[in-house]
């Protein structure tokens, strides 16, 4: 048993022991915060639209596109929505305007419940056409897989 007095400790045959490192490693907490960064990208879009409506299904593929939606949403009692507003059908094609900058080109979808009748979602998507709105579109929801035996 020796003991050093130089304050740096030996393993009996000459060699130092090195000193534990004090810095923090970041790889892995990057990592994670990229992760999360993916996740959030990925259920953003899915969390724009909050009122309840139960959608047709299709089997046509989405629409491309890079810019925000404007979402017009018709309920089963005939309710109109923009996005998460309650809106009467007389002052829906000012609020669109007033949002949209009174861009024609703006995107706008219209859901409409299944159990709606189809008058109404005409009407609605009647007096957004009328406005000079060029790209209407419908949102239906894609249908289950079928079960694999």
């Amino acid at each position: 048993m020796g003991a050093s007095l130089s304050g740096k400790q030996s393993t009996g045959r000459g060699r130092r022991r090195a000193r534990p490192m004090a810095d923090i490693n970041v790889t892995p907490m990057v990592d994670v915060m990229l992760v999360l960064l993916i996740i959030f990208m990925v259920t953003a879009p899915l969390l724009t639209v909050g009122v309840p409506v139960d959608l047709p299904k299709s089997k046509a593929p989405a629409l491309p596109g890079q810019d925000e939606p404007l979402v017009v949403s018709i309920r089963d009692n005939g309710d109109v929505y923009l996005n998460e507003t309650k809106t009467d059908l007389t002052d829906l094609v000012p609020r669109l305007a007033a949002i949209s900058q009174n861009n024609a080109d703006a995107r706008i979808f219209v859901r409409g419940d299944k159990s709606l009748a189809y008058g109404r979602i005409i009407e609605v998507m009647g007096a957004i056409s009328s406005a000079g709105y060029k790209k209407v579109s419908l949102i239906a929801q894609l249908p289950d897989a079928p079960a694999r035996h």
